[in-house]
């Protein structure tokens, strides 16, 4: 049996979501169980229908899409909170019934800083998680706790985007 390890992408860079990607269509391609979840996203981006077409993968689909958090009223962000905790609940009950060897989890450091999920219960699970799970956790920020506890940390920094020059996302390229 060979051991799990904790990847974490941050950065303020283009591409933390898409080398999560790549690795659970890279584990799910040698056989490998993936289950694929996301905080803070809407359901529209295109690696979603690519996922959901894999074989070995388990995409957790959002309910509803909110937008970006700074932008939403006390009370959508009180729904977010009650919805991330719920998503945390089944990301935990999916994993702990064994079916998985990979889980994404995108945005993960969103949810976390913003307190959406439980924190503490959030770092005790990855400090304890199952012994041959491979975590991949993407965003901005990790807590210091986070980059001492994992294996792998890459950050993917800006140099340069479009974004600078007025240029809005674009579908197949940005989301």
């Amino acid at each position: 049996m060979r051991e799990g390890l904790i990847h974490i992408y941050c950065g303020d860079g283009k591409g933390k979501t898409s080398a999560a990607t790549g690795l659970a269509v890279r584990a799910a391609g040698c056989g490998h169980r993936v289950l694929f979840s996301r905080f803070l996203k809407n359901e529209h981006s295109g690696e979603l229908k690519v996922l959901d077409m894999v074989p070995g993968i388990e995409v957790i689909h959002l309910e509803k899409s909110y937008g970006f958090y700074q932008t939403l009223s006390e009370k959508e962000r009180g729904e977010v909170r009650d919805m991330y905790r719920g998503l945390w609940k089944r990301i935990l009950n999916d994993i702990s019934e064994n079916r998985y060897d990979v889980l994404v989890i995108d945005e993960f450091m969103a949810a976390y800083n913003y307190d959406l999920i439980p924190q503490e219960e959030a770092f005790c699970f990855l400090e304890q998680k199952p012994e041959n799970l491979e975590i991949v956790l993407t965003g901005r920020n990790p807590d210091e706790r986070l980059v001492e506890l994992a294996d792998y940390v890459s950050e993917i920094r800006k140099i340069k985007h479009p974004f600078d020059r007025g240029i809005r996302a674009r579908r197949g390229i940005e989301y």
